[in-house]
């Protein structure tokens, strides 16, 4: 993947004529290596002969249809938060003729920091930068949700009204598609979760997957920038705050399988830590909080659904089909476990803890 001249999902003469086109002081040749990859956008690495650095996102790898959108859509939203409080990386440039790369791809600067997704990367900060870490990723949250959306381009990025309504919606259908038997726990979750929304206030951006992982972080803790805005939209801000809380594991959890662990190093501060200061700070009700980290674990475990459902495919077209079934049990067991701290969530508990 490293080398200058056949690179997967890259067509390294072209995308180097367009990069140069824009970037003048570019040493060729360009180095590429896939940071991420799969089912969603994937991320390159591009780094020049001088070692100067940036990232490239294109859509997957047969992708049915490579429409500008999505490249065109993230590429708006950061373009469009740039002069904001919210920290983006800086944007090289779009390109929608499918011609040069065959998908449309854009390129922005890469920024330099941690990515605390597991303990190792953690506990490379230190117990001070641990601790701002969490500040910081509730007041980068804070600026998120105040941007004016309207003043910045950005009020018809999505509807404003009804978003968990439209979440319920989407993720009750993908639910359905997958389901391969009964899952009582979801059942009574889908069900709760459908028939207690509660009132959306006036419409904020959200990330739709903000979490201490797609956020880098500058020595000190700071987030320095926040990524994967593939999700973004317009809707209800405590969504984003439920999954953050989702995603943010403390050491006594009970589900800990499938999430990044680095904020059970020693230093993080807790999830109620958390919320408190994000209300301190935006002065919203959070008094519905339980109901958004509900809707965060069972979108997780629709989404780990649809997992298994496609790992089984996979295994019954391979002559092992059935020999291994511990990681079929291992997802069987986490979608009910996602499914029971959902529940707990909406009976007032804030995480995964209880059991």
């Amino acid at each position: 993947m490293g080398d200058s001249e056949a690179v997967s999902g890259v067509d390294v003469g072209n995308v180097t004529d367009w990069m140069r086109e824009r970037v003048p002081s570019l040493v060729a040749p360009l180095r590429f290596d896939l940071i991420t990859g799969g089912l969603s956008n994937i991320s390159y690495r591009v780094t020049d002969g001088d070692g100067t650095r940036w990232v490239l996102r294109r859509p997957p790898l047969g992708h049915v249809l490579a429409t500008a959108h999505d490249m065109s859509r993230e590429f708006r939203i950061i373009d469009a938060l740039a002069p904001t409080n919210v920290p983006v990386p800086p944007l090289v440039g779009l390109c929608t003729d499918e011609s040069v790369n065959g998908a449309p791809f854009y390129v922005m600067d890469f920024v330099d920091g941690v990515i605390a997704r597991d303990t190792t990367s953690a506990e490379s900060l230190s117990i001070e930068a641990r601790r701002r870490s969490g500040e910081s990723l509730v007041e980068v949250l804070a600026a998120i949700h105040a941007v004016d959306i309207d003043a910045c381009g950005l009020g018809d990025l999505g509807l404003k009204e009804a978003y968990v309504e439209r979440q319920i919606s989407r993720w009750t259908r993908q639910w359905e598609a997958t389901r391969d038997g009964d899952v009582p726990v979801m059942e009574e979750l889908s069900a709760r979760l459908a028939a207690a929304i509660p009132e959306q206030g006036p419409a904020t951006i959200v990330h739709g997957d903000y979490r201490l992982d797609n956020c880098i972080l500058d020595s000190d803790g700071s987030v320095v920038s926040v990524l994967d805005w593939e999700l973004c939209t317009l809707g209800n801000p405590l969504a984003d705050v439920g999954l953050m809380l989702v995603y943010w594991v403390e050491s006594g959890d009970s589900i800990r399988s499938g999430l990044p662990d680095g904020t059970t190093a020693e230093g993080f501060a807790t999830r109620a830590e958390l919320l408190a200061r994000y209300s301190e700070i935006t002065g919203r009700d959070v008094s519905t909080i339980g109901y958004f980290v509900a809707l965060g674990y069972w979108k997780l475990a629709c989404i780990l659904q649809g997992v298994m459902v496609r790992f089984r495919a996979g295994a019954m077209g391979s002559e092992s089909a059935g020999s291994d079934t511990s990681l079929d049990d291992m997802f069987a067991t986490q979608v009910v476990a996602l499914g029971q701290a959902g529940l707990a969530a909406l009976d007032g508990e804030l995480g995964s803890s209880h059991g």
